[in-house]
């Protein structure tokens, strides 16, 4: 889904900074683009990188 209809910047581009390290909206635009022409979509970023970062990890246990 495009979140930035701007700069054509989609979910997907948004959750692989996340993946990589971004943790805030200023970190996120060093990995992407978007917010600079109308900034409707920075709410929509800012919630998305927010679900990112809480989605619980599941490690898998080792069976003897």
């Amino acid at each position: 889904m495009i979140i930035c209809v701007c700069h054509r910047v989609s979910d997907k581009q948004i959750k692989v900074a996340a993946e990589q390290g971004a943790t805030s909206l200023r970190e996120l635009r060093n990995h992407c683009t978007f917010g600079s022409q109308c900034g409707q979509c920075c709410s929509h970023a800012r919630e998305l990188l927010k679900e990112c970062h809480s989605e619980p990890v599941f490690l898998e246990a080792k069976i003897a």
